[in-house]
């Protein structure tokens, strides 16, 4: 590092109230690693930001210098968008504080926040916004790339449920974007992912949730997945929008309601939650105990923090990972067939297929609401491919992609931005369909210079 490039920094570290990370600190090496270790990126400087004027700092000093930026909120994006070579990291993980008018229904809640954060302090009032099913995700990531998960059904997306955004744009202003100011802005922020600028804060609508929700697994053998899946088909297209049912295919973990003797062999997993009175939810799931003859249930009341973050043990961080997905409006026999096709062939015990099914209140909006375009899309496929060692790397990643073009005949053309892998730049178009001109010209208005391109990058007009 040169004199003058050190002074730099001094003058910037004096700036902020946060901490700035350089790549000779104690703290580099861990404050540079990601959710997906198959991600190993150098960063010049992380800024650790404490307040938005720390953001602000951070964003006119990247303009400045002319370098790479990147926004960490949960560092969880598959394609590593949290972190770039050579370039500043703005690291929001220390902005977490949230604020809930319970009368109003409404939480604001900082950029750096967890779907944990948020769940613990909207829950402590019986009150919810829809989000992911992994509770150390990003708030921020997941609801600029769009949001949904086990409220989506009956609440809409997490964009849906956006009610305003304070956003540090490109030209280091902080802005307020609502439908009534910025809407232009607004409208690009639900949906367009990283492309528009820093968000330090969200404002959410609530809605009342448990605390305790009807939720669990329902597992059956490989035997039965084609029979499963297709009952399956049939019941989530009558399915009232409280209930949710998601379908999760691999290796079956060491659950302890599952005889040890299933333990790494093929299963389907029916994932379950019932958004309103548990009671009421009892009678509606007994047909899913009636596919087949399942291998062991764990289903019953228990709190939505806990179900929230029942995923978690199979998605720690420091794995290896790799992601193909498609959109689908139908579930069709031919992709059945594909994916136990696939499923007899996984590469490591921890990869798996898993459909999430949307519907209900994500189809009503229109298509041209928000940036998020993909309003037909009744279930989401993730090919999530998961291993350790960097020796299986290019098996593992073969898997995900030969059953990705498997299973491209029966999908309906659009992609979900979060699950986008680094490789996938030329699927951006599909992830906003009829909305990517309309982006790009608000992304020349916010950001001409492109100064947010470490992501899957909208170009300006």
């Amino acid at each position: 590092m040169t004199k003058f490039q050190a002074s730099k920094i001094e003058t910037l570290k004096g700036k902020v109230t946060g901490v700035v990370i350089l790549p000779d600190d104690n703290l580099y090496e861990s404050a540079r690693q990601v959710w997906n270790a198959t991600i190993d990126k150098y960063p010049a400087l992380i800024v650790r930001c404490a307040t938005t004027s720390d953001v602000v700092c951070a964003v006119n000093f990247a303009k400045d210098n002319g370098l790479a930026l990147a926004v960490r909120g949960g560092g969880h994006n598959i394609a590593g968008s949290a972190v770039c070579d050579d370039g500043i990291v703005i690291d929001l993980s220390q902005m977490k504080a949230a604020s809930i008018d319970a009368g109003a229904r409404r939480a604001t809640i900082e950029g750096g926040a967890t779907l944990a954060d948020i769940d613990a302090a909207t829950q402590a009032h019986g009150l919810a916004t829809p989000l992911g099913i992994n509770s150390t995700t990003g708030v921020a990531g997941l609801t600029l790339g769009g949001g949904f998960g086990w409220l989506s059904r009956k609440y809409g997306m997490t964009i849906d449920n956006l009610a305003s955004a304070e956003v540090v744009t490109a030209a280091g202003e902080v802005v307020r974007a609502s439908a009534t100011e910025h809407p232009d802005l607004f409208w690009a922020l639900r949906g367009g992912s990283g492309n528009f600028g820093v968000v330090t804060r969200f404002e959410f609508l609530l809605h009342p949730v448990g605390p305790d929700v009807l939720s669990g697994l329902i597992v059956y053998p490989l035997s039965e997945v084609k029979a499963v899946l297709q009952q399956y088909r049939e019941f989530i297209a009558k399915a009232p929008d409280e209930l949710t049912v998601w379908t999760v295919l691999r290796q079956a973990p060491p659950l302890p309601f599952l005889p040890e003797a299933v333990h790494g062999k093929e299963i389907i997993a029916l994932a379950l939650c019932y958004a309103g009175d548990p009671t009421l939810g009892e009678p509606l799931i007994e047909p899913l105990r009636k596919f087949g003859t399942p291998l062991g249930e764990h289903v019953g009341v228990q709190p939505y923090t806990a179900w929230q973050k029942a995923f978690d043990p199979l998605l720690t961080p420091g794995a290896r990972n790799y992601w193909k997905s498609h959109n689908f409006s139908v579930l069709s026999d031919g992709l059945f067939d594909a994916v136990i096709d696939y499923l007899k062939k996984l590469p490591s015990p921890q990869c798996e297929i898993f459909f999430g099914a949307l519907g209900g209140a994500t189809a009503r909006p229109a298509p041209d609401s928000a940036a998020y375009a993909h309003r037909d899309a009744q279930f989401v496929m993730n090919v999530h491919g998961r291993w350790t060692d960097p020796a299986d790397d290019e098996r593992c990643i073969r898997w995900a992609r030969d059953f990705f073009k498997a299973s491209a005949p029966f999908a309906s053309g659009g992609v979900y931005v979060n699950f986008l892998t680094a490789d996938e730049g030329d699927r951006v178009r599909a992830a906003y369909g009829q909305n990517y001109e309309r982006l790009a010209q608000i992304k020349r208005k916010y950001d001409p210079a492109n100064l947010f391109s470490t992501n899957q990058n909208i170009k300006p007009a």
